[in-house]
């Protein structure tokens, strides 16, 4: 029912005049979503108060919930078309009254921390971009019928909504920058291995899909005591996120995967000077996908000490500095990162080699990235001694990955194993820190142990070597005629 509910809405906003692309169809549908999830959320939050004879006082005022506005019922419990709101109506009352009243949250809330401060932020991002009411109306009608009452529910919705997430991802636009494949993402997690108590951060937070994965792993290491839900739900996830879209985007994934107030903050993680970063900043874990190719500006790249325009390049230096001491982390990066021999390429892999323990590489093929055509790196090491060898893991696939031929986790099934014990195969292989050139501290991954293939002829070569064979039995032929 989720799904065609999805796609239902996506035909509707495929027609209005505000919204052009699949971003714009993620984006409206998903404050509509938020304040639906909202409304399930508070009913729930009523029931348990009354089973334990308590009050529940509500965070959104009557006249601006759900139920009000967006799906008054008849008695028979169906949308009373004589109260509710649609066309110029409904738009008027979006624009002018709700939006107003739910940014005004913000600045209300008693903390960053809580699920009403999350309601302003995200209302102060984003605007209401469905110019016709009446598609407005339809919209509301379709995701009316949707609940989020049961854990069920709640886990299919978040499984639907980052297959829109994904399917932006694929529409081409600044794909990267909202979709890591999950199968990677799960890997990732699974060798970095974070545990209940752990403060796990993303500075390059995109679609939250590195932490939503944290989350699910972190569910599943243990049965959960109350204190550990609560660890979960308000101490363990951070995120920070440039882009409003993105940011809207990020917080409410994680808020459908279970996580009701999301410390995701909405700022550029580069304006901050590295310098200032206190051990009360730090983080266990960081687990991130920085956006690569990003030129950033002069007054901006002043806030590290390795200056350099390449964005993730200054991410790596801030990742670096946040993590705690004995900290770990699982970074994608650009393959290049590994060889590029400009100044702060080879300086930045001498602070990372000197400073961290870079003790595995995954080499992935190109196509992990749908619409991305560079290859990447997985680089997991941990902070607080210098790196003697590391181990190198090379994938290789034999069918070619693309949007219909996606990566899987049993592609990476092999890595998982290998890594544990850090062993040698075709695929991987190891090198020790002091063979490196000092002068470069080049990384590159090349595998001593790949099978060579066999080299075919050009078929000018093969014709050319008929034509001698040719020569030679006719030299032979003539020879032993003259012998006769």
């Amino acid at each position: 029912m989720f799904e065609q509910t999805f796609k239902n809405i996506d035909d509707i906003l495929h027609k209005d005049a505000g919204c052009s692309s699949e971003l714009d169809y993620v984006e409206q549908t998903s404050w509509i979503l938020f304040l639906k999830y909202l409304d399930d959320l508070e009913k729930d939050k009523k029931t348990a108060a009354e089973l334990s004879g308590k009050t529940y006082n509500p965070i959104i005022s009557p006249e601006y919930r759900w139920e009000k506005w967006a799906a008054p019922k008849t008695e028979e419990g169906k949308i009373d078309y004589q109260v509710a709101l649609t066309g110029d109506d409904l738009g008027d009352f979006v624009n002018g009254k709700l939006f107003p009243y739910l940014k005004k949250f913000k600045a209300d809330a008693t903390s960053a921390d809580t699920i009403e401060y999350k309601i302003g932020e995200i209302f102060s991002e984003l605007k209401n971009r469905i110019q016709s009411g009446y598609n407005l109306r339809e919209v509301l009608n379709r995701i009316d019928e949707l609940r989020f009452r049961t854990h069920s529910e709640k886990h299919e919705m978040s499984h639907l909504y980052e297959g829109k997430i994904q399917n932006m991802g694929n529409a081409g636009r600044n794909g990267g920058e909202y979709y890591t494949p999950r199968p990677l993402i799960r890997t990732i997690v699974k060798v970095v291995a974070p545990e209940i108590g752990n403060k796990v951060y993303d500075g390059a937070v995109g679609s939250a899909g590195f932490l939503c994965e944290a989350f699910e792993y972190l569910k599943t290491t243990r049965s959960l005591t109350t204190k550990d839900t609560a660890t979960l739900q308000k101490n363990t996830f951070y995120g920070k996120e440039k882009k409003a879209l993105a940011y809207i985007i990020g917080t409410m994934n994680m808020i459908l995967h279970g996580v009701e107030a999301p410390n995701i903050v909405h700022t550029n993680t580069l304006a901050e000077n590295i310098t200032d970063i206190q051990e009360k900043d730090r983080y266990d874990i960081v687990l991130a996908n920085p956006p690569f190719g990003g030129k950033e500006r002069a007054e901006v790249q002043q806030n590290f000490p390795i200056k350099t325009g390449e964005t993730a390049f200054l991410f790596l230096q801030h990742f670096i500095k946040i993590l705690k001491a004995g900290g770990r982390a699982g970074i994608v990066i650009k393959n290049t990162f590994l060889s590029n021999t400009d100044n702060a390429s080879v300086s930045l892999r001498k602070l990372l080699l000197d400073s961290c323990n870079l003790h595995t590489v995954l080499d992935l093929p190109g196509g992990v990235f749908t619409g991305a055509g560079v290859k990447t790196v997985v680089l997991f090491f941990e902070k607080g001694s210098p790196t003697l060898k590391v181990w190198y893991y090379q994938l290789n696939l034999d069918r070619n990955l693309g949007k219909t031929n996606a990566l899987s986790e049993n592609d990476l099934a092999d890595f998982v194993a290998l890594q544990k014990s850090k062993a040698e195969s075709e695929n991987s292989w190891s090198i020790s820190v002091a063979e490196l050139v000092e002068a470069t501290c080049d990384l590159s991954a090349k595998n001593p142990n790949k099978k060579q293939e066999a080299v075919l002829r050009e078929p000018k070569q093969i014709l050319e070597e008929m034509k001698a064979l040719d020569k030679d039995s006719a030299d032979i032929l003539t020879s032993i005629l003259k012998l006769l």
